[in-house]
């Protein structure tokens, strides 16, 4: 099983806004779970249905994500 979760694209689920851990779904191990989330922009809000990428993994269930955009590599 892979354990691997940065740069896999999801969605928000709990609104995400600055000093306030969220919660986004992503694809894991062969399916898919909702891991806490804070904004990798500390300033960003992000509401709920944006389609983010996973920037950094900071803990067990907890990522670090950012807004999707079509053109990233």
């Amino acid at each position: 099983m892979i354990d691997h979760v940065e740069s896999q694209i999801g969605r928000v689920t709990a609104r995400i806004a600055p000093g306030e851990i969220g919660e986004v779904r992503i694809p894991y191990a062969g399916g898919s779970e909702v891991f806490h989330a804070y904004g990798w922009d500390e300033m960003e809000t992000l509401e709920v249905g944006t389609e983010v990428i996973v920037i950094e993994r900071i803990g067990p269930r907890t990522v670090k994500v950012t807004p999707f955009k079509e053109d990233q590599p």
